[in-house]
């Protein structure tokens, strides 16, 4: 089966700034690009870490009131986030947390969760900007058509991993719902079925009904001669 990379779904023509790029200039192309982040770029095009829409308010929230007082206690450590935070290096989030292209979006979507982040910069071995990718990349396999989904089913599990006869399993699919019916030999095979199934690209979720010829799950039952 074929899942999709991270090269596949991410944006390709990165807004990037240098570290030495003003808040101004930071807002500007946030502004204009319709973005809430940018990486941080040497001349190089290393990642040297990622300004936010967050990073810029960390700045803002710090700054006292119209009547020159500080409101409540500052956030965020002295060396960051307060006014006079001017650059991009002065900023930015380092180090970067970074998605590699070859990773698959499971494991992906999986680093954005742990370190609660919306998207991350993609590096390739050297370190080098190639790419961006976002929660809503992570999604477009979810616009699979239904038949290319069920296709892929019929040919990759069924037929090429699993070596079942088309005739053995019968594979709907509506809306990335996939339900299966029919029979298999062995009890044992329906679960490894499912789990096949649930991996391909686009599936929101599974329902079987299939039948069994051997329980060789049962210890107490003899097998077939």
């Amino acid at each position: 089966m074929q899942h999709r990379t991270v090269f596949e779904v991410m944006t390709h023509n990165v807004v990037t700034v240098g570290p030495t790029a003003s808040f101004k200039e930071v807002a500007r192309l946030f502004h204009d690009h319709d973005i809430s982040a940018v990486p941080v770029i040497d001349a190089t095009r290393r990642v040297l870490g990622v300004v936010s829409e967050a990073d810029l308010l960390r700045s803002t929230v710090a700054l006292p009131d119209l009547e020159g007082r500080w409101t409540g206690t500052r956030p965020v450590p002295q060396d960051r986030g307060l006014p006079e935070a001017e650059t991009a290096a002065d900023l930015m989030t380092a180090p970067a947390i970074s998605a590699q292209p070859s990773w698959n979006l499971v494991e992906t979507a999986r680093l954005m969760h742990s370190k609660g982040v919306k998207r991350l910069p993609v590096a390739d071995e050297t370190g080098k900007l190639v790419g961006i990718i976002s929660r809503s990349d992570l999604l477009r396999p979810f616009l699979r058509h239904d038949s290319a989904i069920r296709e892929e089913i019929e040919h990759d599990v069924l037929s090429t991993t699993m070596r079942l006869a088309p005739e053995q399993i019968h594979v709907s699919v509506r809306d990335g719902v996939v339900t299966l019916t029919g029979r298999v030999d062995e009890r044992s095979s329906i679960p490894v079925l499912e789990r096949l199934c649930r991996s391909v690209d686009g599936v929101v979720s599974l329902h079987e009904s299939i039948d069994y010829t051997y329980d060789d799950l049962a210890l107490d039952v003899e097998p077939p001669r």
